[in-house]
């Protein structure tokens, strides 16, 4: 499996608690051969970009997008999302992790590469969100339109 994977870092290249549109810089890293290589660590140009009328405008996740097309991404990490996360999954997978370091999160990622695999496979309108919390991977389903149905998460 070839991909680019995205994560949102603080300037001291750790996990914050941050929603990914917020981050001060992202590394964009090539995953082939179960190893990663940073292909680019750029300051997010959109992190000041003015929401004072409303947090998570389209037009910042936009640009958001567009950024990281252009460089083939196609799974971003992140603490947090917030809510242009409904405009994120529409592009890339999202992947939510609770620990604070990259170094921390490839080896789950890579031990769960066959999940993110088989999101991608699905090229649907929408992608799900992937939670790593204490190095599990899960999948979280989104919340279904219709009220009858149950909120499902596999592990």
């Amino acid at each position: 499996m070839e991909i680019n994977i995205a994560f949102a870092l603080s300037h001291k290249g750790v996990f914050e608690k941050k929603h990914f549109g917020d981050a001060d810089k992202y590394q964009i890293y090539h995953l082939s051969n179960e190893t990663f290589k940073l292909l680019y660590e750029e300051e997010n140009p959109f992190k000041s970009m003015d929401e004072s009328s409303s947090h998570g405008t389209e037009k910042k996740a936009g640009n958001i997008i567009d950024f990281l097309d252009q460089k083939n991404v196609s799974v971003v990490v992140s603490r947090r999302f917030g809510p242009n996360i409904k405009h994120i999954g529409k592009h890339f997978i999202p992947v939510e992790v609770s620990e604070e370091t990259p170094i921390n999160v490839q080896p789950i990622l890579l031990k769960h590469i066959r999940w993110l695999q088989e999101e991608l496979d699905k090229q649907a309108d929408y992608y799900n969100k992937f939670v790593i919390n204490k190095g599990i991977l899960k999948l979280s389903i989104p919340k279904p339109k219709n009220n009858n149905e149950k909120r499902k998460n596999l592990s």
